[in-house]
C-alpha cells in the first residue's frame, strides 16, 4: 500500500487551502466533525480495505494497492 498526494499541484494547493481556513477538516464537507478531520474517518476506513484503490473525497491523497 502506498499513499501519495495527488500529482496535480493546484488541486493539492487548493484543499491545502482550505484545510487551513478550516482548521483541518476537510474543506469539501459541510460543518466540523471529528470524522471529518483530515485524513478524514472515510478514507482511513478506505484505506483499510486492501482492495481499495483511488482518492479521497477531497482528492488530496491517493491509495494505490
Amino acid at each position: 500500500m502506498k499513499i501519495t498526494l495527488n500529482k496535480d499541484q493546484e488541486v493539492v494547493k487548493t484543499v491545502r487551502e482550505g484545510l487551513i481556513a478550516k482548521g483541518g477538516y476537510c474543506p469539501c464537507r459541510v460543518g466540523k466533525k471529528p470524522e471529518f478531520k483530515c485524513m478524514c474517518e472515510e478514507f482511513r476506513t478506505q484505506i483499510a480495505d486492501e482492495n481499495f484503490e483511488g482518492y479521497c473525497h477531497c482528492k488530496l491523497f491517493y491509495k494505490e494497492k
